[in-house]
This record gives structure tokens, C-alpha cells and sequence, in this order.
């Protein structure tokens, strides 16, 4: 039997993926698909402890306080243990797995503290490497980038931040590092070759159904 397909929501902060992914996950099954949900980083499990340290500001306040390659770390060990522990069976099997974050985050979230060009393209060999090649995790079918405008973003955080009265980590406290983020975002979504929906028009969010729409369509041409 095939393997399945690995189908993955990327974005930055606050720019919808749990909402998509849910929609997305949603409408995979009422199509009779069979398909299983994760998210990365995996908050619940051991795997994540070193993710959770560095969010929170342990190794540093700052993102760039900890390098690239040491953060990228943190991550990957976090999606093995998530891969070889939870969906690695259902995905030999032809399951689809449908993830909010992947490795993608890590060649956004990690490129964007490398200003060199060389450097970054450097530092993007050896993720692709490390994690596909060396720790063997699965390559995406499909990645979606959620594209959301920072500054609408930006006030879609803080209303969270308001409404949950959860803290912000170092990520989200940086609005000019998630900016960067974004532009990065738009970078990688070029050279790897993305699919790019726009959720953002005339300083507000569109609507969640019409993102949706645009979402399923990209989707539906790998599946």
C-alpha cells in the first residue's frame, strides 16, 4: 500500500491555522478521506519540554538569543518523537495527516536570525537534511501559507493574548521578528513553492468561509 499524504497549514502568529486546519479537517472528512490532525510544537508530550523552554524565555528573552541550528533542534526532536509515537502507522497505512506547523516553521522562524544569504541558504541545506533526510521525517505533498497582512495580525494576537490572558512567548512579543517572519514567509513560499491564500484585504481579516474556500482548492489538487 502507498503511503499517505502529509498536508501542511503554515503561517505566522495569529493568522488563522487552527481555525483552517480545523475547516480543512472537517471537510476532508465529510468527503470520506481518512485523515488524522497534529500540531506542532506537541505542547501536550515530553518531546516539546525544550520548545517550551525556549518559548518562554529560559535560554534567553529574546529569539535570537538561542542560534538557528540550536532552536531548529528543539523543533525537530519534537516532530520525531511526534511522528514515530502518534501517526507514523496511520500514515504508512494512507492516512492523511493534516498538520498546524511543520518543518516549515523552522526554515521561517529559524532563516529569519540568519541576515547573510549565503547563511540562510546554508542553514535551509541542512534542515532539509537534518529532518528529512537524517531523522527521516516525511516531506510534505502540500504546504499552504496562510498569507495574513503583520499589522492585521498583529491586532488579531493581541486580541487573543487579551481574551485568553495567556501570555505572549518571545516570538510573539518580537512584532518586528514575526514581520520578518512574514517576509520570509513569502521568500520560502517562492522557492519551495508554496500555495499562497490570501487572508487579508484593505487592513482586515476576509472571512473564515472564503479562506476556507481557497484553502480546499489548493489542497484538493494533491489528494
Amino acid at each position: 500500500m502507498s503511503k499517505g499524504k502529509l498536508i501542511i497549514i503554515e503561517a505566522g502568529d495569529g493568522s488563522g491555522k487552527a481555525t483552517q486546519t480545523k475547516a480543512l479537517y472537517e471537510h476532508l472528512v465529510r468527503d470520506g478521506h481518512e485523515v488524522r490532525r497534529i500540531e506542532f510544537p506537541d505542547y501536550a508530550a515530553d518531546s516539546s519540554m525544550l520548545v517550551r523552554m525556549y518559548l518562554r524565555g529560559d535560554f534567553g528573552g529574546h529569539a535570537e538569543d538561542v542560534n538557528a541550528f540550536a532552536a531548529s533542534t528543539f523543533f525537530a526532536v519534537d516532530r520525531y518523537a511526534s511522528f514515530r509515537m502518534k501517526w507514523k502507522d496511520f500514515y504508512d497505512a494512507g492516512g492523511i495527516i493534516l498538520a498546524d506547523r511543520y518543518t516549515t516553521s523552522n526554515m521561517v522562524h529559524q532563516a529569519v536570525k540568519l541576515t547573510d544569504e549565503g547563511e540562510r541558504a546554508a542553514f535551509l541545506d541542512w534542515l532539509w537534511d537534518f529532518e528529512f533526510v537524517k531523522l527521516g521525517l516525511p516531506v510534505p505533498d502540500k504546504v499552504v501559507f496562510l498569507d495574513m497582512d503583520p499589522a492585521v495580525a498583529d491586532k488579531l494576537i493581541a486580541a487573543r493574548a487579551k481574551e485568553t490572558g495567556t501570555a505572549k512567548d518571545i516570538h510573539e512579543q518580537d512584532t518586528d521578528y514575526l514581520h520578518r517572519c512574514h517576509a520570509a514567509y513569502l521568500e520560502l513560499a517562492a522557492k519551495y513553492g508554496w500555495a499562497k491564500v490570501t487572508c487579508s484585504q484593505q487592513g482586515e481579516p476576509r472571512a473564515i468561509e472564503a479562506i476556507h474556500a481557497d484553502v480546499y482548492a489548493a489542497v484538493q489538487a494533491c489528494l
